[in-house]
């Protein structure tokens, strides 16, 4: 096999290869052989089919199989010989006008990964700002919990229903005189404000006594899930049975037993770990952008224009979709198509720093161990039909790319936790409110530059743009949000997980373009 370079640009590879025709025929050759003694035809004894036989029977087919497999070859010889590290699928073409019994040639475009010297983690400094959960801030949760868990206790005789008194009901609905299915219930509980039952439905249960009988008259709503029903007008015979009124809520031992706790230290230990959770969370996000930024800002190298658009594209079709929900889809598209480059500068960004983390994550011997795939995979199946969670996971093992990708962020967040270990870390205590403007000014922060990923936050805008933009953008992206961004733009790319996917495993890499070549 013959191996000519025909372009070397950037990241950009091209070859010329040439299968001599005799490798083909060998293969062919060894098929024959393969299949020979399981071949039977009339008038031949099992075994002594002539080989002239079955390649004139199976000629086209064995050639067929024999071209694909010595492409797979030629392509895992490139690669190996060349030293590569293919970035995606290589192009692969075969010469025009190739007929059987001719040598092979391929035309073979691809793109590199690049080479990144190792990065030196000596000197990283990261600032962790902690925030303790004050006594306060439980009472407040135990409270905001007590006050959802209303108990109800009997009225007094008579009393007339009002906003936030509950009634017990049977109620019959019917459309034009007619009883209809599913509108029927007895001992049902209402509240009346709580927004439960179809509008109109229990503001004209305001007023009622118990023992009181009513006809009531609703709309159905436009878009209600009984097709039905949707948009019709109904009546309502109603039966009130009780009313009740909202007892008031003692916080105390029995209130912690009634939510299936010990006591009410428990509760309290258990809402302050919640809290001390949720401060964690914005801690490491805070503490990730900074650790991102620093990586972006010091490290500067071209990146495979295919996987940027790759990425780009994943980030612009989540956008556009957004946009097209909005209340003005129109503007909301024009108005992140105003952005659509900084959004490429993104998308170049977070491949950078995906080959980055890579990087780091090999050449320190990260990994995600074989039990942790399993409790991946197994996580994963859970939104699935029991009967299907088993073909799930068969085409997780059966598919690289797939087990990749689910891969990718928890091996994200191991790389991560290797680099919290290795800085120098100082803490800072911060009030809640401290922590969330430190990550806000970061979204907003108009001083990075970094050089040609930078993705031009340079200009201050409102804070209700900065938001948004760091929604679409990733969380990798959060810290520096581009120019503006449409409304509500929810998680256009999130993750850094797929900023680390742009880095395939180099040998997995090789194998998979040159399986693929075919």
């Amino acid at each position: 096999m013959q191996i000519v370079e025909t372009s070397n640009e950037g990241l950009k590879r091209a070859y010329t290869v040439t299968i001599p025709a005799s490798v083909i025929a060998a293969k062919v050759e060894s098929e024959v052989v393969r299949m020979a003694p399981q071949v039977r035809l009339p008038g031949f004894r099992p075994g002594k089919v002539p080989a002239n036989l079955l390649k004139k029977m199976h000629g086209p087919s064995l050639h067929q199989e024999a071209l694909q497999g010595s492409i797979r070859d030629a392509m895992d010889k490139l690669v190996a010989d060349q030293q590569l590290r293919p970035a995606t699928q290589p192009d692969v073409a075969l010469g025009e006008g190739y007929a059987e019994g001719q040598d092979v040639t391929l035309t073979v475009s691809l793109e590199v990964l690049p080479t990144i010297a190792t990065p030196d983690l000596s000197g990283l400094k990261l600032e962790k700002l902690t925030v303790p959960v004050s006594d306060a801030e439980v009472l407040e949760a135990v409270t905001r919990i007590a006050g959802s868990a209303k108990r109800f206790v009997d009225a007094p005789e008579g009393k007339a229903a009002e906003t936030g008194d509950q009634l017990t009901i049977d109620f019959l609905g019917k459309l034009d005189g007619v009883e209809f299915d599913g509108g029927k219930a007895e001992d049902a509980a209402l509240e009346i404000g709580a927004g439960r039952f179809i509008p109109g439905f229990e503001e004209q249960l305001t007023g009622a006594v118990a023992g009181e009988e009513r006809v009531i008259t609703v709309t159905f709503p436009a878009d209600y899930q009984a097709a039905h029903l949707a948009g019709k007008d109904a009546t309502f015979d109603i039966t009130v049975k009780s009313v009740k009124v909202a007892g008031e809520t003692v916080i105390d031992d029995e209130f912690a037993k009634s939510l299936g706790l010990t006591d009410l230290e428990q509760l309290n230990g258990v809402l302050r770990g919640q809290l001390e959770q949720e401060t964690a969370g914005q801690t490491r996000t805070q503490m990730k952008r900074q650790l991102l930024d620093i990586l972006a800002e010091g490290h500067d190298f071209d990146v495979p224009p295919s996987m940027v658009e790759a990425e780009f594209n994943q980030i612009w079709q989540q956008l556009t979709n957004e946009a097209g929900n909005e209340e003005d889809p129109v503007a909301a598209l024009a108005e992140i198509e105003a952005e659509k480059e900084d959004y490429r500068g993104i998308a170049v960004r977070r491949v950078r720093l995906g080959l980055l983390l890579s990087e780091i994550g090999q050449s320190n011997g990260i990994e995600v161990t074989g039990q942790e795939m399993q409790m991946l995979v197994a996580q994963a199946a859970q939104q699935y039909r029991q009967e299907d969670r088993q073909r799930f996971a068969e085409y997780i093992q059966s598919d690289p790319l797939a087990a990749a990708q689910l891969r990718a962020p928890l091996y994200e967040e191991k790389v991560v936790d290797f680099l919290f270990d290795k800085a120098e870390v100082t803490e800072r205590e911060v009030t809640k409110e401290e922590l969330t403007a430190a990550i806000e000014a970061e979204e907003g922060d108009a001083g990075h530059v970094h050089g040609p990923d930078c993705d031009h936050g340079h200009d201050a805008k409102p804070a209700k743009k900065k938001a948004a933009t760091k929604k679409a953008a990733s969380a990798d992206e959060e810290a520096k949000p581009a120019k503006k961004a449409a409304p509500k733009k929810k998680a256009a790319a999130e993750g850094e997980e797929a900023a680390v996917e742009a880095a395939p495993k180099k040998k997995a890499a090789s194998k998979k373009k040159a399986a693929d070549a075919e």
